[in-house]
């Protein structure tokens, strides 16, 4: 059986008609975009300006306000970080949430040793946030507000518009690291009252290595302060030869996702659909973790109980899925994501994120059930618990000793 990938939220592949937009930039079309007095670097600007085009068409923004960075952590950091040491004098409070992605947590709790006061909003047991908590949160000092458009591991979309509407109404920022999102939900920076918002090329069938942050130049100017300095490139925010190769494959995924992003939702609602379905008809204690309708069209995010995580993913060789989110899975901690909704640390540890995309195919997705049915049945059949609990017994009463 050939390797099933079923993990495009960690990263996907390269659409080929991206790569092939690609290819001649890495040979005749060599030019640095900063060199402007010659057709090498003129040939590589308005490949990159044509790119830029592309990016903000996707999100609803204006060229000038995409800023190219190496990738979203980047892009987190820059909005994070610029914006903290530019409108300091402001205030120094900032709002965020415990199940952002670590890009955003870890430079918040940098800031949090420099003097800033962070407050990061709990959810509940779907992911989604209290809006009336954040608005509550909210002081004069408060400067920034940074929620993910969706969730990575468990899909739960926020409501951008109404936290886009709010901070408006208090004057205050908003960033959105859009990383998940973008391409496969729409998102519009002016509808949605959003004043920076973070994307990755690799999360959309873009190479590698190139994100942007897009950045409001207009009600209002948003100012960043740079965490690069060099050669003043990216008006300045972001200094560093640009990524002609990757900026040029990142304008063509975002010019493929905004003609087929509609349908290809349609699609992958009714694929990740037959999953669950197939997988809950044949096993008990399955529970779903995120949001049951307002998640992410390929996100599914099962927990299986009685089954460990780990031994579930490895006797699933051949599928590749991830528990927990891609960046941290190198820890055998149960995800702070699903520990944040409430879930138990058992069933956290046994949970499962499949995440379905553009070559994903029916046949796959059948073989993912008949696979990870016989897996956890296998399983299972070793444990003791699920023999207890299938006879009602509340596992969770039970006195152990030890001997």
């Amino acid at each position: 059986m050939k390797p099933i990938y079923l993990d495009y939220s960690a990263t996907t592949p390269v659409d080929p008609r991206v790569l092939s937009k690609m290819l001649p930039y890495f040979g005749e079309l060599f030019g640095n975009a900063a060199s402007k007095n010659h057709s090498f670097g003129w040939a590589a600007e308005q490949a990159v300006d044509e790119a830029r085009e592309a990016v903000a068409a996707l999100i609803g923004a204006q060229a000038k306000e995409i800023v190219f960075t190496s990738g979203a952590t980047e892009s987190d950091n820059l909005a994070l970080l610029g914006v903290a040491e530019m409108y300091a004098e402001k205030g120094k409070h900032i709002i965020t949430c415990v199940t952002e992605h670590k890009a955003i947590l870890d430079p918040a709790h940098y800031l949090a040793t420099k003097g800033f006061e962070v407050t990061f909003l709990p959810v509940d047991k779907t992911g989604s946030l209290d809006l009336q908590a954040l608005e509550a949160a909210i002081t004069p000092q408060t400067i920034l507000i940074s929620l993910m458009a969706a969730n990575n591991e468990i899909g739960t979309i926020h409501p951008l518009k109404e936290i886009g509407a709010m901070a408006k109404k208090h004057d205050v920022l908003f960033h959105t690291d859009a990383t998940q999102a973008t391409g496969k939900i729409p998102l519009d920076v002016e509808a949605m009252g959003i004043d920076l918002m973070s994307l990755s090329a690799h999360k959309m069938y873009g190479p590698k290595g190139v994100g942007a942050l897009y950045v409001r130049r207009r009600k209002p100017r948003v100012r960043l302060a740079p965490i690069l300095h060099g050669g003043g490139h990216e008006r300045g925010m972001r200094s560093g030869t640009l990524n002609v190769p990757g900026i040029v494959g990142f304008g063509e995924a975002c010019r493929i996702a905004q003609l087929e992003m509609a349908e290809e939702a349609e699609r992958l609602i009714s694929l990740r659909d037959r999953l669950q379905k197939g997988l809950e008809s044949q096993l008990d204690f399955v529970f779903l973790n995120g949001h049951p309708q307002n998640r992410l069209p390929g996100n599914l995010n099962l927990s299986f109980a009685y089954v460990e995580g780990e031994s579930l993913m490895m006797g699933m060789e051949n599928i590749a899925v991830s528990s927990g989110s891609a960046c941290t899975s190198a820890s055998l901690e149960p995800s702070y994501v699903l520990r944040a909704l409430g879930v138990s640390e058992d069933l956290a540890h046994c949970s499962i994120r499949f995440s379905l995309g553009r070559f994903t195919t029916e046949e796959e997705i059948d073989l993912a059930i008949q696979k990870t049915v016989e897996t956890v049945r296998r399983l299972r059949e070793m444990s003791p618990l699920y023999d207890m609990a299938k006879e009602g017994i509340d596992i969770s009463s039970i006195k152990w000793t030890s001997h």
